[in-house]
């Protein structure tokens, strides 16, 4: 699985993106974020010199959290998503095609199924849906 948090102007844009390749959306919803609970969602961050603007950011709105599952959806979803900064990523992803500063850069991704793991925990306490996609066995062998 794998976890995906962003702005919520851009929300039938990236959930499509993501069920265009197949995954499934696994968990859903739609968070003001409290101080305290950005800085545990970034606390691998807390020594660098963005941490408080990560946090200012993540805290400034609402926040849509969303857990996804497929074959190599960290991966993937990293491909999808673009890289972290903006600049750097390929017209067609989600940060190429809507992020103009790495500060602003509209996504957040899982960068590793360990990652994935403890950011679900996190902002899905109550677990995730557990069902199938009437599509997997299209998708899937």
């Amino acid at each position: 699985m794998s976890f995906r948090g962003f702005s919520v102007d851009l929300v039938g844009e990236i959930i499509s993106r993501f069920e265009k390749k197949g995954f499934i959306l696994k968990g859903l919803k739609l968070v003001n974020v409290e101080r305290h609970f950005a800085e545990q969602h970034y606390a691998d961050l807390s020594a660098k010199p963005f941490f408080n603007g990560l946090v200012e950011y993540i805290i400034s709105g609402p926040v849509v959290a969303m857990v996804w599952e497929g074959k190599g959806v960290v991966t993937t979803g990293r491909k999808i998503i673009g890289a972290t900064n903006p600049a750097e990523s390929a017209p067609g992803t989600i940060r190429g095609d809507f992020a103009v500063e790495i500060g602003r850069n509209v996504i957040h991704g899982s960068d590793s199924v360990e990652s994935a793991s403890k950011e679900i925990a996190l902002w899905f306490p109550e677990g995730v849906a557990n069902w199938q996609s009437s599509l997997h066995p299209w998708i899937y062998e």
